[in-house]
């Protein structure tokens, strides 16, 4: 069977891939490694993940991704090319049409950076959809009913809160402010508290295994390796969920100012269906362990996860490829 259309969630941290009636192909990290003599591209996905924070002066590890948006061209176009040929195999006959998630925010600058990148790297048309909208769809809300629905895509690099009413965002708002930082703060906690230095790669695993939104009654621990500052040998410690919850409870807040921030924009009609069915929670961070009470309590509107919170925005992408015809008009820009 030929694929003449792939979906991409281009996100900051991963990037998943999805292809109508074939469901989620793959999913790899929005990592590329280049060789800086010759600048060459050496590894893309996990294989450049693996990289991080263990290369020599010859090689730089980038995410050509930053906050949801494109800061290295070549680089990104390398990694959609890498993404496209990886769907294909090596039999490919027609060039494929892509759609691609993007931040709500983004300027048309930044749009025309991921439309030119897709082309470059092969497809036939690259459409663009808003992420808020690709996620309500993968999260399976009806978004074309006259009632509102508040969804909270909360990624690596953006947190986007969106309002969606007849098929369109009404009010929206987001963030700089992600996975990445609950990263940043819990490394930058250990290093103050323990003396201890350590990787992007640890911080981001001690987030996944044992992070929690809300202080717990019984905490759980993970043992951790980094470098001691005042020694500068390498040191084992402990840490407790409940330090993962101090440290990043300035991140959270920050996102939940958002929510509240777009509720004070709804119209009333609007606030009142969201009151009766609550908000969804969507994308990656949002498997962060109680996240969804933290947010429940803190704005007084019930909040949900979403099944498969990970991969909504690739669902929403399958879902509009489907009926491309259909979408054509209200959600996409296309080049």
């Amino acid at each position: 069977m030929f694929i003449k259309k792939i979906g991409i969630d281009l996100g900051t941290c991963n990037s998943v891939v999805f292809v109508p009636k074939k469901g989620i192909l793959f999913q790899e990290p929005s990592v590329v490694a280049v060789t800086l003599a010759e600048n060459r591209i050496l590894a893309v996905g996990k294989k450049a993940k693996e990289m991080i924070g263990r290369t020599p002066d010859t090689l730089r590890v980038y995410r050509p991704l930053r906050s949801g948006v494109i800061a290295d061209y070549r680089v990104t176009q390398a990694m959609l090319k890498y993404f496209i040929d990886k769907a294909l195999g090596s039999f490919r006959i027609l060039k494929p049409e892509l759609l691609i998630g993007v931040p709500a925010g983004i300027t048309s600058t930044e749009r025309r950076a991921v439309i030119e990148a897709g082309l470059a790297a092969g497809a036939k048309g690259v459409y663009l959809a808003k992420e808020p909208i690709l996620a309500a769809i993968g999260a399976g809300i009806p978004i074309d009913s006259c009632s509102g629905h508040l969804i909270c895509d909360i990624g690596g690099g953006t947190s986007e809160v969106a309002v969606i009413s007849l098929g369109g965002i009404v009010t929206v708002h987001s963030v700089r402010t992600a996975g990445d930082k609950m990263d940043e703060a819990i490394s930058e906690y250990i290093k103050k508290k323990y003396n201890l230095a350590i990787g992007e790669q640890t911080a981001e695993e001690i987030k996944i295994k044992i992070g929690t939104a809300l202080p717990e009654k019984e905490p759980r621990f993970f043992e951790i390796r980094g470098r001691d500052l005042i020694s500068g040998l390498p040191r084992t410690i402990k840490v407790s969920s409940n330090e993962v919850c101090e440290a990043i409870s300035d991140t959270l807040t920050e996102i939940v100012q958002v929510v509240k921030t777009v509720l004070r924009n709804t119209p009333p009609e609007l606030s009142a269906d969201i009151m009766d069915k609550g908000m969804v929670l969507a994308g990656g961070s949002s498997l962060l362990r109680n996240i969804d009470e933290l947010f429940a309590k803190m704005t007084g509107v019930p909040a949900f996860v979403a099944e498969e919170a990970m991969f909504c925005v690739a669902k929403g992408t399958g879902v509009v490829l489907e009926n491309l015809e259909t979408y054509k008009k209200t959600l996409m820009t296309k080049k």
